[in-house]
């Protein structure tokens, strides 16, 4: 039975084509006409002045860009005589990032018209339901009641998920579409471009090619960094977090000090400031020769074994004091009957270390694991504000300590490889995507959530 005031919660579109009306059903092609007929004037009038603003940019730009984003253009700039200034003139041609744009566009606003038509007839049978059970359709101010009672989620999520589908979605749709295009510098095809398909991933995954030769080795270095940047973080900061916590340590809250001291400076100036002191002229440079320990500057951003070492202890320096205070709240958490247990029945620390403390705080981490490894999967500041990415490999737009979001950055900042930019970035958030995914709905986290409660 439906509840007055709220019936369009049990009854889908589908319902109103097969058991609605005449003016139900034509609801579909005239937007608010099941609502007019049962006297909701001003429901139905919006749902008409919606259709008319989507016919009216359908007829006036949407079937043209629709008909262009087949082949994003095809007119060239030209040069044009003028006679009676005595000069050539350059008349723009098509621009199909332009096209690419209004199409994309174009998409949303049909997709918003195929969503329309369902609200419509959802609307249009929900108002013939309460006719027949009330005996009138319910009112435009009782309608709008409802809105910040029983249905407040909806108008609460109406402008976030807006703004989501605006500002997130259709620019995401808008740079995915990127890489099935040749726009890149290449060959000249920064102004007008064309569909090519899947080319660009075949390129990218070729390893006899130019862009296979550099994705493969980039790739391993990314999946290498993310996993010792993670777990170093995480075991590094449990440890220290377990120091600290420990009874015969003096000055618990002085130590704790020290490390939101490090939290609280910016990422960025801790980043530049190191990369500073690393350079061949830097201060640990000429303190280390000042000291004799070495007669000429170590090749921290020279050479490759040095500069990976570089980054993943630079890393470990800015990550280690966010995981100890997140570790410092996790391990107070920790019922201390269950230690107190262990100790009667003959544990030591590390038996207790492994069978108690790790396994808690794997439980609760686990989604903060995910989250890490997945900033790092990303992790531009780090690699981007110390080594730049250096040292440069032979005859390749990426470094030795490269990942692929920096490389992402120079291919399009630097190179304008656009497509094969946009190629890396579907290829990272669909890999991280699943791994993200199947870790964990597989992990305790996710399968056993009772399990330390």
């Amino acid at each position: 039975m439906l509840e007055r005031g709220y019936p369009e919660r049990e009854i889908t579109a589908l319902d109103a084509l097969k058991s609605g009306s005449l003016a139900v059903r034509l609801s579909a092609v005239i937007w608010g006409l099941g609502c007019l007929v049962r006297r909701q004037f001003v429901k139905g009038a919006c749902y008409l002045l919606i259709e008319a603003a989507i016919i009216f940019y359908m007829a006036d730009a949407g079937f043209y860009n629709l008909g262009k984003l087949i082949t994003l253009g095809d007119v060239e700039q030209q040069k044009i005589w003028n006679e009676a200034r005595s000069l050539y003139e350059y008349v723009d041609g098509d621009r199909s990032l332009v096209i690419l744009l209004y199409g994309i566009i174009t998409l949303a606003v049909v997709l918003c018209g195929v969503l329309m038509i369902r609200i419509s007839l959802r609307s249009a049978y929900a108002a013939e339901l309460e006719r027949r059970r009330a005996g009138r359709a319910l009112t435009f101010r009782q309608e709008a009641a409802a809105l910040f009672d029983a249905n407040l989620h909806r108008t609460l999520l109406f402008l976030p998920l807006l703004g989501i589908l605006a500002f997130t979605v259709l620019p995401l749709l808008f740079m995915t579409s990127m890489a099935f295009t040749n726009y890149s510098v290449l060959n000249d095809k920064l102004v007008l471009f064309d569909w090519v398909g899947v080319d660009n991933f075949q390129r990218m995954l070729n390893l006899s090619g130019d862009l296979g030769k550099t994705f493969w080795p980039v790739l391993g270095w990314t999946l290498c960094w993310a996993i010792i940047a993670t777990f170093s973080n995480y075991f590094i900061g449990l440890i220290l977090t377990l120091f600290i916590n420990w009874k015969e340590i003096r000055g618990k809250k002085f130590w704790r000090f020290c490390f939101v001291l490090t939290v609280a400076v910016p990422h960025f100036v801790t980043l530049l400031i190191i990369r500073q002191m690393l350079q061949p002229t830097g201060a640990v440079n000429v303190l280390l020769q000042n000291m004799g320990a070495i007669s000429s500057p170590l090749p921290f951003f020279t050479d490759t074994t040095w500069a990976r070492t570089a980054v993943i202890l630079i890393n470990i320096w800015v990550g280690v004091p966010y995981v100890l205070l997140q570790m410092t709240g996790i391990l107070q958490n920790i019922p201390p009957e269950l230690y107190e247990a262990a100790r009667v029945d003959g544990a030591n620390p590390v038996v207790m270390f492994f069978k108690i403390t790790l396994p808690y705080v794997l439980f609760v981490t686990t989604p903060y694991l995910i989250t890490t490894f997945t900033g790092n999967i990303n992790n531009f500041n780090v690699i981007f504000l110390t080594s730049q990415g250096l040292p440069r490999a032979v005859e390749s737009t990426a470094g030795s300590t490269d990942l692929l979001i920096t490389w992402l950055y120079k291919l399009t900042i630097d190179n304008r490889y656009y497509d094969v930019g946009a190629v890396i970035g579907i290829m990272t958030f669909v890999s991280l995507s699943i791994v993200s995914l199947l870790t964990f709905r597989f992990s305790g986290s996710y399968k056993d959530e009772e399990g330390f409660r």
